[in-house]
C-alpha cells in the first residue's frame, strides 16, 4: 500500500481491447492519432498535436527537461512531492530549488508566493502537482495564473485530477499561456499502472517542441489502444473513483479517532499522516506494518516532526487490515 496502484484490475473492456491488439504486437504501433485526438476533445483542445504521449508521465517529465533544461538550469518544485521532478531533473545536469508548504493549523498549505521568490535568471521550470502528491489537496487557479504570467515553463502535474472530476483540471490555461504545460497518467485512477501509458497537453508550438525528443515508438500498440479505451469507458472509472473516495472518507475517518494523529483530507487515492504528536516515529509505524504483511510509504522528517507516512488506497479488506494495524500500533 505505498505506490498508489489502483486495487481495481482493468475492467473486461479493456482485457479485450488488450487481446484484441496483442495480435498486432508483430507491427510497430502508429503516432497515436486516434487517442491523442480523442484526449484533446476531452480537455477542449484543439486536435492531436496539443497532446503528447508517453511511457508513464515519468517519460513526459523526462521530455519537458530534455526540451527546456541545461546544466546548471533551476527547476522549482513545490514540497514535499513526487520525486521524479528531482530525479530527472539532476539527470540531466539541473539544479533542484525546493519551496516547502506551510505546515500550521494541522494543514499543508500551497506557498505561491514563495516560489514566485525563488525565481531566479536560472529558473527554467516550475513544477507544481494539482492535487499535490503526498499532501492531496488542490491550490487556488488564482495562483496558478499568477505564476504562469510570469512566462516561465510551468507544468501542473495532474496525475490524480480524476479522482475530484476534470472540472478541477487547469488544461484551459494551456490556451491562455503558451508556458502552461499539463501533464497527466493512466496508472492512478484508470487503473492502467502495468502499461504506461501517461500524456501532456499544451500549445500546439510548445507540445512539438518536446515531441521533437521522442524515442521512435515510445508508447506501444497495446497500452495506446487499452488507454483509449478505458477514456472511453466512462462507468468503469465511475466505479473506481466512487469505491475509491468512499474508501479514503473511511480511512480518514477511523485514523482521526487515534489520539495526536494528524490526517490530511486528501482528493487522490492516499492519505498523508503526522503521528509526531503520539511520540512514534514514521519508520518505527513502516516497520511494524511489514510485520504485519502492510507495505507503507515512508515520509522524511520535517516541519519538527519524525512521525510521517502515507498509505495508498488498497482493496476494503486491505483497508481494514491497515487501520486494524494501525490501531494496534498506536494502542501499545
Amino acid at each position: 500500500m505505498m505506490s498508489n496502484e489502483n486495487p481495481i484490475p482493468p475492467s473486461l473492456k479493456v482485457l479485450k481491447t488488450i487481446a484484441k491488439y496483442s495480435k498486432m504486437a508483430n507491427r510497430y504501433p502508429d503516432q497515436g492519432l486516434i487517442i491523442r485526438g480523442k484526449i484533446a476533445k476531452m480537455n477542449g483542445l484543439a486536435g492531436p498535436e496539443n497532446v503528447v504521449l508517453g511511457n508513464g508521465s515519468s517519460e513526459i517529465f523526462d521530455m519537458i527537461y530534455r526540451a527546456f533544461l541545461r546544466p546548471g538550469d533551476e527547476v522549482i518544485q513545490q514540497t514535499p512531492c513526487f520525486g521524479i521532478y528531482k530525479l530527472r531533473c539532476e539527470l540531466f545536469g539541473g539544479k533542484i530549488i525546493s519551496v516547502p508548504m506551510e505546515y500550521k493549523d494541522k494543514k499543508m498549505i500551497y506557498d505561491p508566493e514563495g516560489i514566485i521568490k525563488a525565481i531566479t535568471d536560472k529558473t527554467k521550470v516550475i513544477v507544481i502537482a494539482n492535487p499535490n502528491n503526498p499532501t492531496g489537496n488542490f491550490m487556488d487557479e488564482k495562483e496558478f495564473i499568477r505564476i504562469a504570467e510570469l512566462g516561465i515553463p510551468f507544468v501542473i502535474d495532474e496525475a490524480y485530477i480524476e479522482y475530484d472530476g476534470l472540472k478541477k483540471s487547469l488544461a484551459k490555461l494551456t490556451k491562455r499561456f503558451k508556458n502552461v504545460i499539463i501533464t497527466r497518467t493512466m496508472s492512478k485512477a484508470y487503473g492502467l499502472a502495468g502499461l504506461r501509458f501517461g500524456y501532456l497537453l499544451a500549445d500546439r508550438e510548445v507540445a512539438m517542441k518536446i515531441a521533437a525528443s521522442l524515442l521512435p515508438w515510445n508508447v506501444g500498440t497495446i497500452p495506446m489502444w487499452a488507454a483509449l479505451t478505458a477514456l472511453e469507458d466512462r462507468k468503469g472509472l465511475e466505479k473506481r473513483v466512487k469505491f475509491n473516495n468512499g474508501q479514503v472518507a473511511f480511512i480518514e475517518k477511523e485514523m482521526s479517532k487515534i489520539p495526536g494523529i494528524v490526517v490530511f483530507p486528501t482528493r487522490a487515492n492516499y492519505v498523508l499522516f503526522d503521528a509526531g504528536a503520539t511520540g512514534k516515529t514514521g519508520e518505527d509505524v513502516l516497520k511494524y506494518a511489514q510485520k504485519k504483511g502492510l507495505i507503507l510509504r515512508g515520509n522524511k522528517p520535517k516541519y519538527g516532526s519524525e512521525g510521517w507516512f502515507r498509505v495508498t488506497i488498497g482493496t476494503s479488506q486491505e483497508n481494514k487490515m491497515f487501520i486494524k494495524v494501525m490501531k494496534d500500533f498506536f494502542s501499545r
